[in-house]
């Protein structure tokens, strides 16, 4: 765990609000944004954000420290997530016109993909993965999670991750590669590679 949020974590465990507001300040928008891949929406995202850092404080005190604090809270976030999918299950699908008008700020994985040609398509495919598969797609390429870490956030075996991403990868081929024209190879992003 980096240092400082170590210490900002022991001191707002002793009840420092500024220490709280500044581990906040560290990892808002890595959940944020990470929320607003999965929800497709800014101001559910927002909300959904809320929602998982007060879940976060209501769980601080059972951090055990076992993994690192990031795939804690990107854990909690994506149970979050899950929760409110749950209650209204509409909300699983986003047209590409969507993805095209809420590319992420900043230069990422993602913002390199969607400076290729087929960015669109990408997201597309990504997209149209199974929800699990989906989230750790999120987690690993685009949150920056190791495997093991995306496997604590998920609460699953590094294994399942690890299947989950090469089938992830499989399908995106299949699919770039029908989507392009014969004998033209699908482009994949050139996000975080893994050994898998």
């Amino acid at each position: 765990m980096d240092a400082q949020a170590g210490q900002y974590l022991d001191a707002a465990r002793g009840g420092d609000i500024a220490a709280a507001a500044d581990l906040i300040g560290l990892f808002y928008e890595r959940l944020y944004g990470f929320l607003r891949r999965l929800s497709g929406s800014e101001a559910d995202a927002a909300d959904l954000t809320q929602r998982a850092f007060a879940r976060i404080w209501q769980a601080l005190p059972t951090y055990a420290g076992r993994g690192s604090l990031s795939a804690w809270m990107h854990g909690i976030a994506y149970h979050t997530f899950v929760d409110w999918r749950r209650a209204d299950p509409r909300l699983d699908w986003r047209p590409d016109v969507w993805w095209e008008a809420c590319a992420a700020p900043g230069l990422s994985p993602a913002d390199a993909a969607c400076a290729s040609d087929s960015a669109a398509a990408v997201y597309a495919e990504v997209e149209r993965l199974e929800p699990e598969t989906r989230a750790t797609v999120h987690l690993h390429y685009y949150q920056g999670l190791t495997l093991e870490e995306t496997a604590q956030a998920l609460e699953v075996a590094t294994s399942t991750v690890k299947y989950r991403l090469r089938q992830a990868i499989g399908r995106l081929q299949s699919g770039l590669r029908d989507a392009t024209s014969p004998g033209a190879p699908a482009a994949l992003p050139s996000a975080q590679r893994t050994e898998l």
